[in-house]
């Protein structure tokens, strides 16, 4: 059976855990050669990794502090080796900005330094990442970003992250712009409620979870494979024609 992303390699941060590593290990079923990111969690990286090979893909995993925005270049100079080792050249396809940080604390809560480190990771890295990106990416590539459902709908209990994502779905629509020209396409996933392990105890509460499902028309928390199924979509050729848009994977959270 074809698969749809031969030939292409395709990088995603946060891919250690969560809708990050679901990402990855589609993307790489699909045929891209994947390049993952992780901060702390080397062991879960190196987890997913081994997970895609036992399935036959190809993947490596690469550190990186996306909270320091001067990693960025270098994080970039090992991909561009990496590549190089494996496909002759540095070539990149598909980028995912997926990696993000918790973001629970209301206003009350907030401190300076707990704002800098949302923004840094959700908002700014994805900014500086893009642009380290732009003469990598071949022609027609695709970035996809992940944002969320809170982005449109704030909550006042995350605030900074609603903040951050909204700010994520505003790039997203001027990066669609300005690479609309070289056939690159840019757009947004927005999960509603996923099960995650930066929501568990959230799922904690039965009446909380009986109160999300009976808000969302399919009835239930998402799984990180129903947000992959859909950054595939948009990662293939058959998502040639979407640019710009802001998708939400939420089965219908308050329709």
């Amino acid at each position: 059976m074809s698969k749809p992303l031969n030939g292409k390699t395709a990088l995603v941060t946060g891919g250690s855990r969560g809708i990050g590593r679901a990402i990855a290990e589609r993307l790489a079923s699909d045929g891209a050669t994947v390049a993952l990111t992780y901060n702390a969690s080397k062991g879960g990286a190196d987890e997913a990794v081994a997970t895609i090979k036992a399935a036959g893909g190809t993947a490596f995993a690469l550190q990186a502090d996306l909270a320091d925005a001067s990693s960025i270049p270098a994080l970039f100079d090992r991909l561009d080796r990496e590549l190089i080792e494996r496909n002759g050249n540095a070539a990149l396809d598909i980028m995912i900005n997926n990696a993000g940080n918790s973001g629970w604390g209301g206003l009350g809560d907030a401190t300076p330094e707990a704002w800098d480190a949302m923004i840094a990771v959700h908002a700014r890295a994805p900014f500086f990442m893009a642009q380290s990106a732009l003469r990598r990416l071949r022609n027609p590539g695709r970035i996809i970003n992940i944002s969320s459902a809170l982005a449109t709908r704030p909550q006042p209990m995350v605030p900074i992250y609603s903040m951050a994502k909204a700010a994520i779905n505003t790039l997203s629509h001027a990066l669609a712009m300005e690479l609309g020209p070289r056939g690159i396409t840019v757009n947004v996933v927005a999960p509603g409620w996923t099960r995650t392990d930066m929501n568990a105890s959230v799922r904690e509460n039965a009446d909380i979870v009986k109160a999300i499902e009976g808000d969302t028309a399919l009835g239930r928390f998402g799984e990180t494979s129903d947000i992959a199924s859909v950054v595939a979509f948009l990662a293939s050729d058959e998502g040639r024609w979407v640019t710009g848009q802001v998708v939400e994977a939420s089965g219908g959270y308050r329709l």
